[in-house]
């Protein structure tokens, strides 16, 4: 793990199985820790203790919510279903949240599952935040 590097699917991709990498994932120069008011479409995650899962090091997360569409809405409702899980509420069901913001990071679902608790609770209130402020 010698160097922060942006994450690009295609690099991903190209890198032999196996390898450890550090990863940051930042979108855009604008984003920022904490969504602001009217600003909530894109949310900035940054561990204050770099996360490992799966021989990758994560030292910060963005998540463009702004991006997803309702196609990705419908795929987050499936996976539940899949798992035997509804959400009958998705602004109050943090699985639906969890899923939402991993979809909104490019990750899978299993990386959000394995976050320590306050890293999950902050990004997962950032969903909950982008659903409201959209009218769900």
């Amino acid at each position: 793990m010698s160097e922060n590097k942006k994450f690009d699917r295609q690099n991903d991709a190209e890198r032999p199985a196996g390898d450890a990498e550090t990863v940051e994932r930042v979108n855009t120069a604008q984003a920022a820790e904490q969504p602001t008011e009217g600003n909530t479409g894109v949310y900035t995650h940054v561990f204050k203790k770099p996360f490992e899962y799966a021989g990758v090091t994560y030292t910060s997360l963005t998540f463009d919510f702004e991006r997803l569409t309702g196609r990705d809405m419908v795929s987050i409702e499936t996976e539940m279903q899949m798992n035997n899980e509804y959400a009958l509420a998705p602004e109050i069901s943090r699985s639906f949240q969890a899923k939402m913001a991993a979809k909104a990071a490019g990750i899978g679902s299993d990386v959000m599952d394995a976050l320590p608790i306050k890293d999950f609770n902050r990004i997962t209130n950032a969903a909950r935040g982008f659903l409201i402020d959209t009218g769900y």
